[in-house]
């Protein structure tokens, strides 16, 4: 819940911001300042591509849009459904030092991270 707040408060903080470029850009009293316009439109578009880029890692997009919690590692929550066969690929995550193998679809290539225990 609250990485999607934040999410909100950047992307509108950052659509606020190129709104407040365009229109320095565009007010006559101003003269059509650029660099002033420049000075919040270019940051204001840094943030809403910074979130609308931004994923959590050894996250899959089926965590990310359901709003499941994260697992140990950052990864998921738990072990995968059917669908997934756990592969050799093993790593520790360098941040949390918490094991972690990868998890296969063999049928589309998707793959899952889920801590070991």
């Amino acid at each position: 819940m609250g990485v999607a707040v934040t999410r909100w408060l950047i992307g509108g903080l950052g659509a606020l911001m190129m709104l407040g470029g365009i229109a320095i850009a565009a007010t006559p009293l101003s003269g059509g300042d650029l660099f002033g316009a420049l000075f919040m439109f270019v940051p204001g578009a840094v943030l809403v591509a910074a979130v609308l880029l931004e994923r959590t890692r050894y996250r899959s997009l089926h965590a990310e849009l359901s709003g499941d919690g994260h697992g140990p590692g950052g990864g998921e929550t738990g072990r995968p459904d059917g669908r997934f066969q756990p592969t050799e690929e093993r790593f520790v995550d360098p941040t949390t030092g918490v094991p972690m193998r990868v998890w296969v679809d063999p049928s589309t290539g998707e793959r899952r991270y889920v801590a070991e225990r």
